[in-house]
């Protein structure tokens, strides 16, 4: 669990192939938010190797309910996901349906997170494609999708021979970043004053469902 102090921000994403562009960005993202005070907590591919999603059902794998109670405990929320012909990957996309899970807690699933969306690819028109899918997920799922989401184009160059990205994808992540953990922020805070309802304004039933 988050401290008040401390936000969680939960990372999610890349692919099962090891150093992969978007799972580096992830990476470097997640490390912007710590160093912003955050405390962080990566789930990449290998966490994220769920059975298929299955509606009405409650048997889950440990991996799953771990993933279900991360999205639960978080704060914050970073994205990353390859374009895969248009849109998010199907890894990514069947890991986010189980935050169904989520849906009668008292902050059903992402409701009052930021949620900051990477998508990369080679080209523009694909990874800004799947930007605009991840952001419309990030909304059905109740989150406030960052104003600055990005896009990362892997036929440019992409990182440095450190390994960390150049300097344009750097300013971009650790902006969204800090939207992120700012947003966490003030939110905690107002929870921390009794005024949660600033979140949510009182009176407003939580449908469930989608």
């Amino acid at each position: 669990m988050s401290s008040h102090s401390r936000p969680l921000v939960v990372g999610i994403g890349g692919t099962i192939r090891a150093g992969s562009t978007s799972e580096r960005t992830l990476r470097f993202a997640l490390s912007a938010a710590a160093d912003l005070g955050a405390e962080p907590l990566l789930l990449t591919a290998a966490e994220l190797h769920l059975p298929a999603y299955r509606p009405g059902s409650s048997a889950r794998t440990a991996r799953a309910r771990r993933f279900v109670e991360a999205l639960r405990a978080a704060e914050g929320v970073l994205v990353a996901s390859p374009a895969y012909h248009g849109g998010m990957s199907g890894l990514l996309k069947n890991a986010l349906d189980h935050a169904e899970d989520l849906r009668d807690d008292a902050r059903p699933y992402l409701d009052g997170r930021a949620v900051g969306c990477i998508a990369t690819g080679a080209g523009w028109q694909g990874p800004a494609a799947t930007l605009a899918q991840m952001r419309g997920t990030a909304h059905a799922l109740r989150g406030w999708p960052t104003p600055l989401g990005v896009v990362v184009n892997s036929s440019q160059p992409c990182f440095e021979e450190a390994g960390v990205p150049v300097e344009h994808y750097r300013t971009q992540l650790r902006i969204m970043a800090g939207q992120v953990v700012g947003f966490a922020r003030l939110r905690m805070g107002a929870a921390a004053l009794g005024r949660a309802d600033l979140f949510r304004p009182a009176g407003v039933v939580q449908p469930t469902g989608q």
